[in-house]
C-alpha cells in the first residue's frame, strides 16, 4: 500500500458529498424494486440484489443504511422508512439465538436510532426510547448466550458452526454486549445466575486476540505479524485450542481479508470503548492496562498486515494466500485490478478496514503517539480515496449496489462471474455498502464538527 500523506479528511469531502448522492439513489432503487417477501437481500447478481440462504445477517445493514443516510443528509424520508422497517422486520433478530451477528443487525438499526435520539437529532420520545433500549438490552444478552468456556476461565461467543467455532468477525458483535451492559443489563442464567455482559464481551475479545490473530511468535509455520484466521477450532470436551480453519477464505493458514478487516475495526472500536468502563468493572477481566495492551497489539498487528499486503491504492484482494494470487506478481506495488484474470478483489474489506485504520489512527494520536497514529490515519484516507471513486463507486443508475467488486463466498462459488470474465467482479454486497456508508459518515461528521461517531452513542 502506498500511503498518500497529502490527503486530509476535508479534502475528501467532495467525494463524500457525491457518495451520499449516489447512496440515496441506491436506497430508493432497492426500496422500489426489491421484493422483501423473498427474504433479506445479501448481494447483487447482474446489478440486482438477491438473497442467499445461510443466515439472516444482513437485514440490519439494509435498514441501518437508511438511518445513516438520514444522519448524513437530514432527509426525513430515510428516517421514516428506517423507523417503519425496524418495527416491521427487525424483532426476529433481537431474539435470534442461532447467530453470532447481533452487533451487525441490531446495533446498526436500534442502536443508530437511539444514538440519534441521544444527540437530539430525533425528538425525545419516552416510548420510542424504551422500545430501542429494550431491544438492545435483550440483543446483547441473547448474543452472550452463545458461550463456549475454554481454558483458564476464558471463553468466546461461538459461531453458527457450533460451540467449537470462534469466528474472527464476531469481534464486531461484541458491541451488542457492551451497549447492553452500559444500558444496565446482564445475562441471566439458570437459578438466576447473573453474568456481566462486559465480562463476556471482554473475554471474547481477548480470545479473538489470542487465537484469531497471529503475531509472528512461532505458533505455526505461517505465523506472520498481523495475519488472521477466519475460524479457530476448539475441543469442547476440554477447552483446548486445536487448529485454524476458514469458512470463506482459502484456508486456515491464509488470510481472508474481510476477516482481517473485521478484526481491524473491532479491536479499534473496543479500544475506544475502554474509557466508558470503570477500573472496578475491568479488574475481574485483567484490568485496564492489560486489556488495552492486548487490544492495541491486535489492532496494530492487523492494520500493519493490511497495509503490507494490500494493493497500492488500499483495496485488497479477497485472500492474501489465494491459490492464483502469485500470478499477479507484486500486486502490492500496483493499483488494484478488479478485472484481472486470476483472483477477485473484495472491496467490502476496504470499506470495513479503512474505518479500523482511521479509528486506530485517531486513538493513537489522542494518546500522543503521532507518528504511528498518522500512518494509520493516512492509510485509511488512502483506501477511502480509491473506494469512493470509479471503478468502485457504482454510478450506473440501474445497478442497485453502491460499492462494486465485493465478493461473498469464493470457495462456495456463490459470487457472480460476468459473461466474458474469469473471476467475480462488478457486484455489491449489503455489508460492503453499509460499511462504506459507516466510514463515510465517520469522516463526514468529523468534517462538519458533529459529535464523534461511535456505537457507544447508543448509550447516554
Amino acid at each position: 500500500m502506498q500511503i498518500k500523506n497529502e490527503l486530509t479528511a476535508a479534502s475528501l469531502q467532495p467525494k463524500l458529498d457525491r457518495f451520499w448522492e449516489v447512496s440515496g439513489e441506491k436506497i430508493k432503487l432497492i426500496n422500489k424494486e426489491y421484493d422483501n417477501s423473498k427474504g433479506t437481500p445479501v448481494f447483487t447478481v447482474n446489478g440486482k440484489y438477491t438473497l442467499r440462504g445461510w443466515t439472516e445477517w444482513t437485514q440490519g445493514f439494509q435498514y441501518g443504511a437508511e438511518v445513516l443516510q438520514f444522519d448524513a443528509t437530514r432527509d426525513e424520508s430515510y428516517l421514516a422508512s428506517a423507523r417503519r422497517n425496524t418495527v416491521d422486520f427487525m424483532a426476529s433478530h433481537v431474539g435470534h439465538f442461532g447467530v453470532h451477528d447481533h452487533g451487525f443487525n441490531n446495533v446498526s438499526t436500534y442502536g443508530n436510532l437511539l444514538r440519534l435520539m441521544n444527540e437530539g437529532v430525533i425528538p425525545e420520545n419516552e416510548w420510542e426510547r424504551n422500545f430501542y433500549e429494550i431491544a438492545l438490552k435483550v440483543s446483547g444478552a441473547v448474543q452472550a448466550r452463545r458461550w463456549t468456556p475454554i481454558k483458564n476461565g476464558q471463553g468466546f461467543i461461538h459461531s453458527f458452526n457450533g460451540p467449537h467455532s470462534l469466528f474472527v468477525d464476531t469481534i464486531r458483535s461484541v458491541r451488542a454486549l457492551m451497549v447492553s451492559h452500559l444500558l444496565g443489563h446482564s445475562f441471566m442464567g439458570e437459578n438466576d445466575l447473573k453474568t456481566s455482559l462486559l465480562e463476556r464481551g471482554t473475554l471474547h475479545s481477548i480470545a479473538t486476540a489470542n487465537y484469531s490473530v497471529y503475531y509472528g511468535e512461532g505458533r505455526d509455520s505461517y505465523d506472520l505479524w498481523g495475519r488472521t484466521a477466519h475460524e479457530s477450532v476448539f475441543n469442547t470436551n476440554d477447552g483446548n485450542y486445536r487448529c485454524p480453519n476458514s469458512q470463506q477464505g482459502f484456508s486456515g493458514f491464509t488470510t481472508w481479508t474481510r476477516g482481517l478487516a473485521w478484526a481491524m475495526l473491532g479491536f479499534a472500536e473496543q479500544l475506544e470503548s475502554l474509557a466508558s468502563f470503570s477500573d472496578e468493572e475491568l479488574a475481574p477481566v485483567g484490568g485496564r492496562a492489560e486489556i488495552e495492551r492486548i487490544y492495541l497489539k491486535a489492532a496494530q498487528a492487523t492494520c500493519d498486515f493490511y497495509i503490507e499486503n494490500t494493493a497500492s491504492d488500499g483495496i485488497p484482494y479477497w485472500d492474501t494466500g489465494a491459490p492464483q494470487i502469485h500470478k499477479l506478481g507484486d500486486y502490492t506495488s500496483r493499483t488494484s485490478d478488479p478485472y484481472n484474470e486470476f483472483e477477485p478483489i473484495d472491496s467490502s474489506a476496504a470499506g470495513i478496514g479503512s474505518q479500523g485504520l482511521l479509528r486506530l489512527g485517531k486513538y493513537l494520536n489522542d494518546k500522543g503517539q503521532t507518528e504511528a497514529g498518522n500512518r494509520y490515519w493516512q492509510a485509511g484516507l488512502t483506501a477511502i480515496d480509491a473506494l469512493f471513486a470509479e471503478p468502485y463507486l457504482s454510478t450506473d443508475p440501474t445497478h442497485q449496489g453502491l460499492i462494486l467488486h465485493s465478493i461473498y463466498h469464493r470457495p462456495n462459488g456463490w459470487d457472480n462471474v460476468p459473461a466474458g470474465q474469469k473471476i467475480p467482479n462488478g457486484e455489491s454486497s449489503m455489508w460492503g455498502d453499509y460499511h462504506a456508508r459507516e466510514v463515510a459518515l465517520y469522516l463526514h461528521r468529523i468534517n462538519k464538527g458533529l459529535p464523534y461517531y461511535s456505537y457507544l452513542g447508543a448509550v447516554k
